[in-house]
């Protein structure tokens, strides 16, 4: 029997992949109906009118990524856009040329700049600025805590993790409103969303970056401190082509240092102020939290689930194959995306629901995995379990403050990082 106008009008709509526009501000603030569409129906789906293949599957993220012959990483061409302006284009040739050397290097040259940064990321430093970091942390809240409100962002997940990466690579203090401005010049040209005007003061900021680092690399040359950056202009690497054990060129500092000022900072304000958020969402969560404070740890991994402030990676393929029955040809890019395969019902119950005590919430891939694996994941897990720790240590009745929040999300493919949270609270009642 046929189902009456009524009956058909009064069902819910059957959705698929392209009812979806992923470049969609609207989506990408809100993309779990899309993620979900993708998982069941096209776990590898072209994203239409592109070369684009996006993998939304936890276990199909997690294969690929070990695949690193027929996936490469070197994705530098992507960062300029598909053909950048002229003024873009002269402004980036005054200063030093992007190279291959972690995040954009395959193996075996890859090998070469990961075993140096794992030695400036040891974890005997990570696990000695622990004291530290929980100093900053109460700083911040000492300067607003009076208040009773704060600006959420700009007074305290902002300025926590850019302080420890700038200080450990040795960035005065009085310079961190310029470290700021170019590590949000690098996360928009990521986003690959920017306009031509952005793209212009993009280019200027990075250029700036630039001269003040190579400044710095010089000082640090003839007078060696204690940190990330004497580091690295200290250490010799057998060149990547040659074996032959040098320095690393200006070129090569340039590379490592952006990569490790944005993954050192951009992240982790993405993933405490989203995780801040995903509290006072779920009141009973925070409540529990805050009775329980041995279950931190575990929340920051579910907040890491959720969050995935590295929303997506790229990858681009270096030959035929196929994936899931679909012909993916050479020279189309990959679009792993991590923030699906954290939302994966197939590994999580209730993947949409904040859960702090979930068993399995370690099972996620916000980090990445294999050779790629963020070398910087001990150091955020530490700042965060830090952040929180202090935070609901110190503030009570926590509530968001509609009127100057700004609750959606930047518009950025590959990360993912949320506009303004302002919060009000009381000065929490010590036992």
């Amino acid at each position: 029997m046929s189902l009456t106008k009524k009956a058909r009008a009064d069902m819910p709509e059957s959705k698929c992949p392209a009812d979806f526009d992923f470049f969609d501000e609207e989506v990408l603030n809100c993309p779990y109906e899309f993620y979900q569409q993708l998982q069941e129906q096209a776990p590898v789906y072209n994203l239409p009118g592109t070369n684009i293949f996006m993998v939304s599957r936890h276990s199909d993220v997690k294969q690929l990524l070990k695949d690193t012959t027929t996936f490469s990483n070197n994705f530098t061409h992507l960062l300029q856009g598909p053909e950048p302006a002229p003024e873009v284009t002269a402004i980036y040739q005054k200063a030093w040329q992007p190279v291959d050397t972690m995040i954009t290097a395959d193996p075996p040259r890859h090998k070469t700049y990961r075993t140096l940064v794992n030695k400036v990321f040891n974890a005997a430093r990570v696990n000695a600025m622990e004291d530290y970091m929980r100093e900053i942390a109460h700083e911040l809240i000492d300067g607003f805590i009076e208040r009773g409100e704060c600006d959420f962002i700009r007074e305290f997940t902002t300025p926590l993790p850019v302080y420890v990466i700038a200080d450990q690579l040795g960035v005065p203090r009085d310079d961190l409103r310029d470290f700021k401005t170019w590590s949000d010049a690098f996360a928009r040209r990521l986003s690959q969303l920017a306009t031509p005007e952005e793209q212009i003061e993009d280019a200027e900021n990075i250029v700036a970056f630039q001269y003040y680092f190579a400044n710095m690399c010089e000082k640090r040359r003839k007078h060696p401190q204690d940190d990330m950056i004497t580091d690295l202009v200290t250490t010799k690497i057998a060149d990547p082509d040659t074996g032959v054990h040098r320095s690393l060129s200006m070129e090569e500092l340039q590379s490592l240092l952006q990569q490790l000022m944005v993954a050192g900072n951009e992240t982790t304000t993405s993933a405490i102020t989203g995780g801040m958020l995903s509290l006072l969402q779920n009141p009973g969560q925070l409540k529990e939290l805050q009775d329980k404070p041995g279950s931190i740890a575990n929340a920051v991994e579910e907040i890491l689930r959720m969050e995935s402030p590295s929303a997506g990676m790229w990858r681009v393929v270096k030959k035929d194959c196929e994936i899931h029955g679909v012909h993916v040809p050479k020279d189309s890019l990959l679009m792993l995306r991590y923030h699906a395969a954290n939302r994966d019902r197939a590994l999580f119950q209730h993947p949409n629901d904040l859960d702090i005590g979930r068993k399995n919430a370690g099972d996620h891939i916000a980090f990445g995995q294999g050779i790629h694996f963020c070398p910087g994941a001990m150091l955020a897990r530490k700042e965060m379990v830090v952040a929180f720790s202090a935070l609901l240590s110190r503030l009570d009745n926590i509530q968001i403050d509609a009127s100057q929040s700004d609750l959606a999300y930047w518009p950025n493919i590959v990360l993912r990082g949320l506009k303004g949270l302002h919060i009000t609270f009381e000065k929490r009642v010590q036992a």
